[in-house]
């Protein structure tokens, strides 16, 4: 992809370190060189290695002529000699003579250096370490890089005593708060064990045009307790669903995990009537929606009129309390832990939307939602599979028993609030069906199914 160009004269990077990047999974940029700006960084110097950390702004080419700007977190690893079994990016030249320059998060002692920064709480002014109140210490003793990472790259560390850490170094960095940290943070802090224990997370600071005073804030890692040798939901749902298996009885089990975790968030963090601008604000955008749906998948059309009554059914319905949620919830975002039960993880909210928005309070029920929707998923992944139906009443069941205990736990009634409930589970579909038709055609039938019950139901609602 040619060398790189950084306007910064106090960057020392490897000539080929764009080749390298553009290879990453979590490098967004797949069309263009990239063509960056160093906008900050910082340095820690051990006695073989120094880990260097840098802030990259790759300014991607649009349609339109302009750029688009993504900031990159690029830690990494200088040695005067090589690592074995570890590929290097290239070299550099230094006033110490050369150096083999490594991706810092392949690197053995980063991870345990990373972990020493939170739990000691080191700081600078580019940095600055936090240890999770509680947390113990943890001795490292071997760390490898977890494959099939998207956005984050996450370090697994085998520790002296109890269970391992996961340390997950954000790549795209954004101003404010992770919410992946905050909320598991204070789920965690809450004494609850229905997320993993957090150990700690590191904040830095680079420049900003864009801000006032000319600085962004945001999270730069966090590491919390891993738990090994378990299944998410999705696999133990899906085998369920195969084999027959009753799930009603784990199905509740999910619906009081997801309720206590929102009982915890709103008893943690603000709370927020609702005003009018702010259900206009989520209905206009179930309406965008709905037309980006329609354009993917033209057949939809036939169905607006009956998904507006649903939206409009929804501006009249009473709406709960906005707080902080999950934001992206499925049976992909839940393990099932021996002798524990359901542990929910990556709390950072839908990907496509900006990490401002996804700090926002918002509606439980976009939650609640988004599980139903995933039962819906297991059942169509099964009719894909075998060409039968057969799990629709598994997935009817499901959905039954988590509502039961979703309303057990939370004392709402959730059948009292079907408006709304239906409004951000087609809202779910829709996006569902956009994905689906971008990406995995031969899924969309799933979604739209949703979408069709949804429309059929409220039709003969008003008839």
């Amino acid at each position: 992809m040619g060398s790189i160009s950084v306007v910064s004269i106090d960057a020392v990077l490897p000539e080929n370190l764009a080749g390298w990047l553009t290879a990453q999974r979590w490098y967004a940029n797949k069309t263009a060189p990239p063509r960056f700006e160093r906008i900050g960084g910082w340095r820690v110097d051990r006695t073989d290695v120094s880990f260097v950390t840098h802030y990259l702004l790759d300014h991607v080419p649009t349609a339109d002529g302009t750029a688009r700007s993504v900031l990159y977190q690029v830690p990494l690893a200088e040695r005067s000699h090589a690592l074995p079994d570890v590929e290097p990016i290239g070299t550099i030249e230094t006033a110490t003579g050369e150096k083999v320059v490594y991706d810092a998060t392949a690197d053995p002692e980063y991870a345990a250096m990373i972990l020493r920064i939170m739990l000691t709480e080191q700081s600078d002014s580019d940095f600055a370490g936090h240890r999770q109140p509680g947390a113990p210490s943890v001795e490292v003793t071997s760390a490898g890089v977890l494959r099939g990472e998207q956005s984050n790259t996450s370090i697994i560390c085998q520790v002296a005593q109890g269970n391992p850490v996961i340390v997950k170094v954000f790549r795209a960095l954004h101003h404010g708060e992770n919410p992946d940290v905050v909320l598991q943070s204070v789920i965690a802090a809450a004494g609850s064990d229905l997320v993993p224990a957090s150990v700690g997370s590191i904040t830095g600071s680079w420049s900003d045009t864009g801000r006032a005073d000319g600085i962004a804030v945001g999270h730069l890692a966090f590491a919390q307790e891993f738990l090994p040798g378990v299944e998410d939901a999705w696999r133990v749902a899906l085998r369920a669903a195969e084999a027959g298996e009753d799930f009603t009885e784990r199905a509740h089990a999910l619906g009081v995990a997801t309720a206590e975790v929102h009982a915890v968030l709103a008893a943690a963090l603000p709370t927020n009537t609702p005003s009018e601008s702010d259900i206009s604000a989520i209905l206009a955008s179930m309406e965008s929606r709905l037309d980006a749906a329609v354009a993917e998948v033209p057949s939809l059309d036939a169905w607006r009129a009956p998904v507006e009554s649903i939206f409009n059914a929804a501006r009249s319905a009473p709406w709960p309390a906005l707080q902080r949620i999950h934001g992206d919830y499925h049976l992909g975002q839940v393990l099932a832990v021996p002798e524990r039960g359901w542990v929910l993880l990556d709390f950072e909210g839908e990907p496509m939307r900006l990490m401002a928005e996804r700090s926002e309070p918002d509606v439980t029920l976009r939650d609640v939602a988004g599980m139903l929707r995933s039962f819906d998923y297991v059942a169509g992944s099964v009719l894909l599979r075998e060409g039968t139906d057969s799990a629709a009443g598994w997935a009817a069941a499901a959905r039954e028993a988590f509502v039961d205990g979703y309303i057990e736990r939370s004392g709402i009634n959730l059948r009292e609030h079907r408006a709304l409930l239906d409004a951000f589970e087609v809202d779910k579909a829709l996006y569902e069906a956009v994905y689906e038709a971008r990406n995995r055609p031969g899924w969309l039938e799933i979604p739209t199914t949703a979408i069709h019950r949804l429309a059929e139901d409220t039709r003969a609602d008003l008839s």
